[in-house]
């Protein structure tokens, strides 16, 4: 098995990953976990969390070599943003 591509489309991804995080993960989460990282295998609900997104991803890749896995930002409505700070 090619564990180097994803199993599932980036909306499915989203939707499971979501999910996973809003009922499984977000219940659980102290204030000092806002901001870090939580990376998730969508078909396990396994994930890692993290202040640093690599470490978070590398981490869960550690114990679930095929995870299919998503990003979130604890606390945040988006895991990134991009464009200009003023």
């Amino acid at each position: 098995m090619d564990t180097t591509k994803a199993r599932h489309p980036v909306d499915e991804l989203a939707r499971l990953g979501d999910a996973i995080y809003d009922q499984q993960i977000r219940p659980t989460l102290r204030a000092e976990d806002h901001g870090k990282f939580v990376a998730i295998d969508v078909d396990t609900g396994e994930y890692e969390m993290d202040e640093d997104d690599y470490t978070a991803v590398m981490r869960l890749l550690e114990r679930m070599p095929a995870a299919d896995s998503w990003l979130i930002c604890a606390g945040y409505p988006t895991t990134y943003r991009i464009g200009v700070v003023r």
